[in-house]
C-alpha cells in the first residue's frame, strides 16, 4: 500500500450509518402518512404510492402507472397529470432514481437480503442480465397497451407492499417473501438491479439529474472494496474512482440511486453528495 493512501480511521455510528438511518425514517415516514389516514382518521395524504394527493392541494402521480394507464386506453384526469408532471422534473431534475432508495419500500427488503448474504457470506446464485428490467419495461407497457390494464400493478411489490401494511393479506408478503428469497439465495441485488421495470422507469425519468455521487477524494481510495459490496448498482462506481477513459470523479450513470451507502461505508472518505456539474478531484 502506498504511503500516500490514509489508514481506515474509527468512525461513530452516525457516521457508518447515516445515510441509511435517514432513507429509512424517509421509507418510514412516508408509509406513515398513507397510514395515517386509515389508522388514526388524520388524512394527510390519500391515495398510495401510485397517485396521491398530499393536504388536498399537491398531486403526485408514478410517471410509470400513468403512462400503463394512458397505453391501456385510459383518460386521467387534469390531477393525475399534474401530479405526474411535478414527480418527472422533481426526479428529472434533482433526485434521478432516488426513488428507488428513499421513497420505495421494497428497498428494504432488498436491503435486508444483501446484509444477510454478506453476514452469512452466501457467493452462490447468479443474477440475470441487468438487460431484463428494460425488456420487461417494454413488455409491461406493450401488455397494457394489448389488455387495457395497468398490468404490473397487479403484482408490483410496490402496491403489494403498502396494501400488506394497511390491510394486510397473506399474498401480498407471500410477494415481498419471494423477492427477499429471490436477492439472498438466487440472484444477488437481483430484483432492483436486474428485474425490476419500475426502476428501470426511474432510471430513464432521471438520467441527468443534479444530485450526484462524486469520488472526489479517489487518492484516498485505498482499494478495500466497501463500497462495491454495499453499493446495489456498483459497476456506477468504477470510472468515477479509477477515473476510466478519462471519466471525472462524478457519477453520472443514470442506474445509481443516490442511496449514499457508499459514502457511509468508505473509512477513507473517498466519497461525498454534490452536483452533477462538480469537478474537484485531488
Amino acid at each position: 500500500m502506498s504511503a500516500a493512501v490514509p489508514l481506515a480511521t474509527p468512525r461513530s455510528l452516525w457516521r457508518r450509518e447515516r445515510f441509511l438511518l435517514l432513507r429509512r425514517a424517509s421509507q418510514l415516514g412516508v408509509l406513515a402518512l398513507f397510514l395515517l389516514g386509515p389508522w388514526a382518521g388524520v388524512w394527510v395524504v390519500k391515495g398510495n404510492l401510485a397517485s396521491s394527493l398530499t393536504l388536498g392541494v399537491l398531486p403526485l402521480t408514478d410517471p410509470f402507472v400513468l403512462a400503463q394507464t394512458l397505453l391501456a386506453g385510459h383518460a386521467p384526469g387534469a390531477t393525475a397529470l399534474i401530479g405526474a408532471a411535478v414527480v418527472l422534473l422533481f426526479y428529472g431534475l434533482v433526485a434521478g432514481r432516488a426513488y428507488c432508495a428513499w421513497v420505495c419500500p421494497v428497498n428494504a427488503v432488498t436491503d435486508g437480503a444483501a446484509w444477510l448474504r454478506r453476514r452469512l457470506r452466501l457467493t452462490g446464485g447468479r443474477a440475470p442480465s441487468r438487460q431484463l428490467r428494460w425488456w420487461l419495461l417494454g413488455a409491461v407497457l406493450a401488455a397494457s397497451a394489448l389488455t387495457g390494464h395497468a398490468v404490473w400493478e397487479a403484482v408490483n411489490p410496490v402496491t403489494l407492499t403498502q396494501r400488506a401494511v394497511i390491510f394486510g393479506g397473506g399474498l401480498a408478503w407471500a410477494a415481498l417473501g419471494a423477492v427477499f428469497a429471490f436477492d439472498l439465495l438466487a440472484a444477488p441485488r437481483g430484483w432492483c438491479g436486474h428485474v425490476c421495470p419500475m426502476g428501470a422507469a426511474y432510471a430513464l425519468i432521471g438520467s441527468k439529474p443534479l444530485l450526484r455521487v462524486a469520488a472526489t477524494h479517489s487518492s484516498r481510495c485505498n482499494d478495500c472494496g466497501d463500497c462495491y459490496a454495499v453499493c446495489p448498482e456498483p459497476l456506477v462506481l468504477v470510472a468515477p474512482l479509477k477515473g476510466k477513459d478519462g471519466a471525472g470523479p462524478v457519477v453520472t450513470a443514470r442506474e445509481c440511486t443516490s442511496c449514499g451507502r457508499c459514502v457511509d461505508v468508505c473509512s477513507t472518505d473517498v466519497l461525498r453528495f454534490t452536483h452533477r456539474f462538480d469537478r474537484q478531484r485531488d
